[in-house]
């Protein structure tokens, strides 16, 4: 039998049952990567020694009675996770030889749930691209299209469980590096509550691994199914034991509801500031008609959610500051001028990201002021909705675009071009105020490209969007392999 794209839980039950053992799990998903990944390209750096080790203890651990979450499962981690004896780049070729000395903790955490590693998976230059691709590791491909990208930046990931490389794998979000390979590759993902999940050991090569609290930044699950979500999720999930977790204990709430008939949903399809493109709003009413089918209480509009523009303003804002802040820009002179030129009735989200690149911490400040009061506007919306529903991307994977400078690229919907970067308005629109947020396959592109959603939760529930996850899987479907 073959388990590539068995989903984690299955495979949970089959060692529990004897039914298979890890070895035989880990053997299969190496034959399968050597077989197929010299064309996708998702796992970077391969870890198979040290992963048929593993299987072999978790095998004997078995065998002595222990159980624990992810006890035999192979899996993967994205590159930009330290694993004690492995490179971690971030795709920049000056750390091409980083060796960290430590586990960053979500790979400690999978470690002890005892998750077999079969290595790492690609990324973009410095994290920072919808596309997966670097000097390095070269170029991972679409497992549904090989000419148009896996998303970014956690596109390895997203590749590798498409592909069947592993039945999950760590991810991380800032501008929808979760959710947009999901969406690219067919899968899910599911982006925590900003500050969910401890991030230590996530880090720049070279920089010490220390328990910060990222701005808009998250570490999160994939996975092939919707409940494998959740039992990954809790596995990451809790406070770093350095900081918080010295006298905080996790206890996040259970879903609001646990039929689909209960669950009250606000679908959004539009953004004022970019059209959605025609597969992608296909996807969007299919969900929305299986959640009318299955009962659900569902609204198109709703005086209650906060202004997209000015929240699509205030995640460039900061999203770009935090980026310059971390990775400085060239040529600060010319920037200085470019921007003192532009005109300021100009408020395109170019000239938002332009001027975003010169921000003072007074001006940071005021844009985080600005961002309570959309928190707030949530808060007040999730008392009438339990979940909103909307795009990802205006698009499916788009052709593969290496132009040097990304600010010069574009996207293409429906025919018309818009600045590449344009794109985020809707990753942002969870990532701004902290929200979690999972990825859903929902359906197929005319050209047979994977198409999904998000469903926005209420901050700190994040079992709620998780299970209405769940219920529409059971509804529409969901994931489907592409080989």
């Amino acid at each position: 039998m073959e388990w590539s794209f068995r989903s984690a839980e299955e495979l949970v039950a089959a060692l529990r049952s004897g039914e298979v053992t890890s070895v035989e799990l880990t053997d299969e998903a190496i034959a399968r990567i050597e077989r197929d990944d010299e064309v996708i390209n998702a796992i970077c750096v391969p870890d198979f020694d040290r992963a048929r080790a593993a299987a072999r203890g978790a095998d004997q651990a078995r065998a002595r009675g222990e159980d624990r979450p992810l006890l035999g499962v192979p899996v993967t981690v994205k590159e930009c996770y330290n694993i004690a004896g492995l490179p971690t780049t971030w795709g920049m070729p000056p750390h091409r030889n980083y060796l960290p000395a430590e586990d960053a903790v979500q790979v400690s955490r999978l470690k002890a749930a005892g998750a077999v590693i079969l290595g790492k998976t690609n990324v973009p230059l410095g994290l920072q691209d919808i596309q997966t691709f670097n000097e390095i590791y070269g170029t991972t491909t679409n497992p549904w299209d090989r000419g148009r990208t896996a998303g970014g930046s956690s596109g390895g990931s997203a590749a590798a469980l498409a592909a069947g490389f592993g039945a999950l794998s760590l991810g991380s979000d800032i501008a929808g590096s979760l959710r947009t390979p999901a969406h690219f590759c067919g899968v899910y993902a599911h982006k925590p509550t900003l500050g969910l999940v401890a991030n230590r050991g996530m880090v720049p090569p070279a920089e010490p691994a220390l328990p910060v609290d990222l701005d808009l930044a998250v570490v999160g699950p994939m996975a092939r199914t919707a409940r494998d979500l959740t039992l990954l999720l809790d596995v990451m999930a809790g406070p770093d034991p350095l900081t918080l977790g010295v006298a905080h204990r996790l206890a996040l709430p259970p879903a609001r509801h646990e039929r689909l008939g209960d669950f009250r949903v606000l679908v959004v399809d539009d953004h004022p500031l970019i059209p959605t493109g025609s597969a992608v709003r296909a996807g969007v009413h299919r969900v929305a008609d299986a959640l009318v089918d299955g009962g659900a209480r569902v609204e198109r509009h709703s005086p209650l959610l906060p202004d997209p523009t000015e929240a699509a303003t205030l995640y460039m804002q900061l999203l770009i500051s935090g980026s310059v802040a971390r990775f400085p820009v060239e040529s600060l002179e010319q920037l200085r001028t470019r921007v003192a030129g532009m005109s300021a009735d100009d408020r395109s989200l170019d000239a938002v990201r332009l001027r975003a690149m010169l921000f003072s911490h007074r001006d940071w400040m005021d844009a985080d002021s600005r961002r309570e009061l959309h928190r707030h506007g949530w808060r007040q919306l999730f008392t009438e909705f339990d979940a909103v529903v909307c795009p990802i991307t205006p698009t499916p994977a788009f052709p593969h675009d290496h132009h040097p400078n990304p600010m010069e690229r574009h996207i293409t919907i429906d025919g018309a071009e818009y600045p590449y970067f344009d794109q985020l308005v809707w990753a942002g629109l969870a990532t701004m105020p902290g929200l979690p947020a999972t990825a859903v396959p929902a359906g197929r592109s005319p050209e047979g490209l994977p198409v999904g959603v998000q469903l926005i939760g209420p901050a700190f529930e994040d079992r709620t969007p998780l299970r209405l996850a769940e219920l529409l899987e059971q509804k529409i479907g969901g994931f489907q392999a592409s080989q």
